[in-house]
């Protein structure tokens, strides 16, 4: 489902004299249907960078990037808009939502662009949200008021309300107690057993251990910083 081919990625320093910092040359990754894959390095080594490029928020300078049949690294905004809303779910570590919309409508919102009905979509939601401990009287009250965690939770929430082909996991478990983190991971576990390709960044050890099928160090990939 997912092919990295070739990829470089470098930022320019505008305010900074036009400074060119290499951050990727060469990257190369592949997940299959079913797999968990955890990109693993050092802070700096850019594994924030390839989700971002993957997900198509970063421009590549050079490879391709297959997310099925699509060359994200190619891709026009239209066809990438397309990808997010039917193939490529994103749950990053922080919730960027309209203010002053519902929580439950927040959760529900992945759903009803794909066709849903109202009701399939807010039972789901309502579903995730007990599932993850949010209390059912924040549900109609806008997240953007809720702590980091709580905050979180609904992120993860949105994340798996509609069973994207393909996930991009940046720390699901950071800051969660044992219990939402096993829900979370639960969560993990029942998309790759319906297919569901996942990239994920986990610093939580255990939970890498127990979820992921590989790593990949990314560092190899970085100037400055491969062996």
């Amino acid at each position: 489902m997912i092919r990295v081919e070739n990829v470089s990625k470098s930022f320019t320093l505008h305010n900074q004299g036009a400074v060119v910092i290499p951050v990727m040359s060469g990257g190369e990754l592949s997940v299959a249907k079913g797999e968990c894959v955890a990109l693993t390095g050092a802070s700096g080594a850019g594994k924030s960078t390839l989700m971002r490029m993957i997900y198509g928020n970063y421009l590549t300078a050079a490879g391709r990037i297959m997310v099925g049949d699509l060359d994200v690294a190619r891709a026009s905004p239209r066809e990438i808009l397309m990808l997010r809303r039917h193939v490529l779910g994103y749950v990053s570590q922080f919730l960027r939502v309209v203010p002053r919309v519902a929580t439950l409508d927040v959760v529900a919102e992945p759903l009803r662009a794909v066709g849903r009905s109202e009701a399939e979509a807010r039972d789901r939601a309502r579903e995730l949200l007990a599932q993850l401990n949010i209390p059912e009287r924040l549900w109609q009250l806008s997240p953007t008021t809720f702590s980091g965690g709580e905050q979180q939770r609904v992120n993860i929430a949105r994340g798996f309300a509609h069973p994207y082909p393909v996930l991009l996991l940046d720390e699901p478990t950071a800051s969660l107690d044992a219990t939402n983190r096993a829900t979370v991971l639960a969560l993990i576990e029942e998309a790759k057993a319906r297919g569901t390709a996942i990239v994920g960044i986990f610093h939580d050890e255990a939970a890498r251990e127990q979820i992921c099928d590989r790593e990949v160090d990314v560092t190899r990939f970085t100037p400055g910083m491969a062996a």
